[in-house]
């Protein structure tokens, strides 16, 4: 088993659309397409679309390192609405240290363009996951 498998296992994440393209040390990117069941009344993804998508990014960076991480606290700032096409969501671990991990994710869209940019703090369980760590 590798991390990309490991995710796999993100119910939620999968049910969603979202899918793990790479992950590296304390990196990863993610992407989602932009369906129908996404768009919110307005018409455009809806927030928790894209807080998903940036949070499964976030969680394969912190986890990368093969010990089970948990979010302890994340927040998600909005810049532009989108409503057709693929999301991205690029991330890139900032601290790791201790119990601590924290990284910075970026969502654009395909024009590359910001969508929103997300801030997450991880907490190391002490648990060794099923793969190696991400080199």
């Amino acid at each position: 088993m590798d991390i990309k498998d490991f995710f796999k296992n993100d119910n939620f994440a999968r049910e969603a659309g979202v899918e793990l393209l790479e992950a590296g040390n304390g990196t990863a990117r993610a992407r989602m397409k932009i369906l129908p069941g996404h768009l919110n009344g307005g018409g455009v993804c809806q927030g928790g679309a894209i807080f998903t998508l940036a949070d499964l990014a976030f969680a394969a960076a912190v986890n990368s390192h093969a010990e089970l991480t948990f979010s302890i606290q994340s927040d998600i700032r909005f810049f532009k609405a989108e409503s057709k096409g693929y999301l991205y969501a690029d991330a890139k671990e900032v601290f790791c240290r201790g119990r601590l991990a924290s990284a910075e994710v970026l969502v654009t869209n395909e024009a590359g363009e910001l969508i929103a940019s997300f801030s997450g703090m991880g907490y190391h369980k002490g648990t060794a996951l099923p793969f190696d760590s991400v080199l």
